[in-house]
């Protein structure tokens, strides 16, 4: 099980933050659709060694062209090191934060995967680009656009699924998945995994085809008032995933669904604060892995390690490079032994 960190940093440091992450042993470096471009700081963490993707990309608001160049551009940069994490969001950040356009999300996921690889295709074989979908087509490519093979062939597709559509297109075509962080032991256990299998029976996949990428929310220190404050950071990304629809099935599995209406009124009115403190102190453990670095990477060999090929650490209230270190090794050692 591979061991991956957010990369998360100012424009000017991002290089130096990048060299910091690959210096604690972390196997792999994502970034996120958040404050900042989710591309360019991958530029920079090129040279690392380790392992880069976007979780995720928001597709829609990019046409496949957009995102086949970009993500051809890295594979090359980082020496075939590179996936292409792509999600989907939700309609109002689509339609209002980003100006696009909106419409059948898991039906326009795979006509991107399809006419990303149609693309690729063109560009590694030598293949005539004929892509067409309902919502997309790509039926120009000229020599003057061609970026030339890779020697590592095309990036892999990673899609971001959290529902039972989603899961199923992304068992169904994709070359990864990741799975969403908020989430706990038995909403994995009792929902997520079995709909992976048999997604991937359905569609008559190996599971070795498809690279599954769980993601976990962190709080991990060494110290007392450091893990006060990163469970104060757990637990308000608690409340502000539990304030969404699509995120109710987790709270109803660990008996906390009455929760969300809360939530969502008390999201509306901005009071974040008080939407933190109605996550108790069992549904906080339930969902986070928290603890010192030990407590922490038993947590994760536990619910990853037999089922997972890499982990995406999540940590609301941040990490020090010491404390990431630690975590990284105890888990090698708690998964070898």
């Amino acid at each position: 099980m591979l061991i991956d960190a957010l990369l998360m940093a100012k424009p000017h440091e991002v290089s130096s933050r990048a060299e910091s992450l690959a210096a604690t042993g972390i196997d792999g470096i994502f970034t996120f659709e958040g404050p900042h471009d989710v591309f360019l700081p991958l530029i920079l963490a090129a040279d690392t060694g380790c392992h880069l993707y976007t979780n995720v990309a928001i597709a829609f608001p990019r046409s496949p062209m957009h995102l086949a160049h970009t993500a051809w551009d890295l594979a090359d940069l980082s020496g075939g090191r590179f996936s292409l994490g792509l999600g989907s969001q939700i309609k109002a950040h689509v339609e209002r934060r980003y100006g696009s356009t909106w419409s059948s999300p898991v039906g326009r996921m795979r006509e991107w995967v399809e006419a990303i690889r149609a693309i690729g295709r063109t560009w590694q074989d030598g293949d005539p680009l004929e892509y067409v979908g309902e919502h997309t087509r790509h039926t120009l490519m000229t020599p003057a656009f061609e970026p030339g093979s890779l020697p590592s062939g095309p990036p892999p597709i990673w899609l971001g699924a959290l529902g039972p559509a989603m899961t199923r297109l992304a068992t169904t075509v994709a070359d990864g998945m990741l799975i969403h962080p908020f989430t706990s032991d038995r909403h994995l256990a009792d929902v997520t995994l079995p709909r992976i299998r048999a997604g991937l029976e359905a569609a008559e996949r190996p599971r070795s085809d498809l690279t599954v990428v769980g993601q976990a929310i962190v709080a991990c220190a060494t110290d007392p008032a450091t893990q006060a404050d990163a469970d104060t950071a757990a637990r308000w990304m608690i409340a502000f995933y539990g304030s969404t629809p699509a995120y109710v099935p987790v709270l109803e599995t660990e008996g906390r669904g009455h929760l969300h209406p809360e939530l969502r009124a008390l999201s509306r009115e901005g009071r974040w604060d008080e939407m933190a403190a109605m996550v108790d102190d069992d549904l906080l453990h339930a969902v986070v892995l928290r603890g010192d670095p030990a407590q922490v990477a038993s947590r994760l060999v536990a619910r990853f390690g037999y089922d997972f090929d890499r982990v995406a650490l999540s940590t609301p209230g941040g990490i020090t490079d010491e404390a990431l270190s630690a975590l990284v090794t105890e888990t090698r050692v708690a998964t070898a032994s």
